[in-house]
């Protein structure tokens, strides 16, 4: 009892403070609630847009239960989760946050996957994308193409020791076990037969499919560009209430065990509510070297900060998948992603590029300034706000289309 009394009165307290920061500081939460709705306008929308409409309709024709029967035998000894996740691990990778939740949710909510399948999922699909990592971050940030082969590497390797660790999970799923039964000799006739049973139960004509998957990737990502600008202004106004300066003197204990500059400490709890500002700032760090910047921001890439950990939640909350094993996997890539990035560094980065002499630098799959890959990230940045205008008209239609049809 006392435990939710707590609970309560703090959620209270800490929202009545928010408010009168707000009012205290107008300017800076204004600044803050601009810089996310441009991150959320200009590159997040646009970017993850055609991932969810795809998704929506690869799942309504089948396909991903036809993929998922062919990578059943893949998935299921290394992960213990059905094929289909394998589909959600390319998705996620591909797009970035909160694809693998939206997907996972999506498929608990289609009975595809049991509670503890979803929840192992869902801990090891959440990731950053290749373009955020190496265009953002990398170039953007660091100015540095070649350290983001470091930092997708250790990303990617922590997600997938995540999943090792998360197969122990719930071992005793009697819903998991259930669905083992009944293996086909013949994988690609099952896979086929499946596909066509999804498409036909699922039974929505193709516009009536195409307009539910815009209207569901649209609301989802109305959803992200609020906890965007939300955990924006949240993480200036404890900057300036120095909640963040207070935190930070707790972590200087721990930089200093780990022999890591206690300069980092400040970037490192703005990470922890946002990835975009902390790797920002762990760039401008003046006094640590290029490998201890590497961690940290390893370390806050995996993490994802409570603002998409927020988003991760609300998707979550649709369904029964419970938040906390979620947690547990952002902290255990978070460690898993720091350990790659020591163990990899001697081993890739100061071996293969070295700036005295560059011709010895290994590719940095076409993120080079100048290159397509290079040139398509600016291209988003600029393009970006025209196609998030174009498919929120869109957005509008089709509601008051149906709201029309409704009456």
């Amino acid at each position: 009892m006392w435990r939710s009394r707590f609970k309560t009165a703090f959620l209270a307290v800490s929202v009545t403070i928010m408010a009168a920061s707000l009012v205290v500081y107008p300017e800076e939460s204004f600044e803050a609630s601009i810089r996310g709705l441009d991150m959320w306008w200009e590159i997040v929308f646009p970017s993850l847009l055609p991932f969810f409409i795809i998704s929506e309709m690869l799942i309504g024709f089948g396909i991903v239960k036809f993929i998922g029967v062919l990578l059943e035998p893949l998935m299921r000894p290394l992960f213990r989760v059905p094929g289909v996740g394998g589909f959600v691990w390319a998705m996620g990778m591909a797009s970035g946050f909160p694809a693998g939740a939206k997907l996972t949710a999506r498929l608990r909510q289609e009975k595809q996957l049991s509670r503890i399948e979803a929840e192992r999922l869902v801990s090891f699909t959440n990731s950053s994308n290749p373009l955020f990592i190496f265009g953002a971050v990398s170039v953007g940030f660091f100015k540095n193409a070649h350290l983001g082969i470091i930092l997708a590497l250790s990303h990617y390797l922590g997600n997938i020791c995540v999943g090792l660790v998360m197969r122990f999970y719930g071992r005793n799923d009697k819903e998991e076990k259930e669905q083992k039964k009944g293996k086909s000799k013949f994988p690609i006739r099952t896979a086929l037969i499946a596909l066509h049973r999804t498409r036909v139960n699922d039974n929505r004509p193709i516009g009536k499919l195409l307009g539910d998957a815009v209207t569901s990737s649209i609301q989802t990502l109305l959803m992200i560009g609020g906890f965007i600008i939300l955990f924006s202004v949240i993480n200036k106004i404890l900057y300036h209430l120095h909640v963040t300066a207070f935190l930070a003197k707790l972590f200087e204990i721990i930089l200093k065990t780990l022999s890591l500059p206690e300069s980092l400490s400040v970037p490192l709890i703005s990470g922890l509510f946002e990835i975009t500002q902390g790797s920002q700032m762990t760039s401008q760090v003046q006094d640590a070297s290029l490998m201890q910047l590497a961690i940290i921001t390893s370390f806050i890439l995996a993490f994802s900060g409570f603002s998409v950990q927020a988003q991760v939640a609300s998707i979550l909350a649709q369904t029964d998948i419970r938040f906390k094993p979620f947690f547990f996997a952002r902290i255990l890539q978070g460690l898993f992603a720091s350990f790659f990035t020591v163990i990899l560094w001697k081993m890739i980065y100061e071996r293969f590029y070295n700036p005295e002499q560059p011709s010895h630098a290994i590719p940095v799959f076409l993120f080079e300034e100048g290159t397509w890959l290079h040139s398509f990230y600016q291209l988003i940045s600029q393009i970006g706000p025209i196609i998030t205008l174009f498919f929120l008209c869109l957005y509008i239609v089709i509601l008051a289309r149906r709201l029309y049809v409704q009456k």
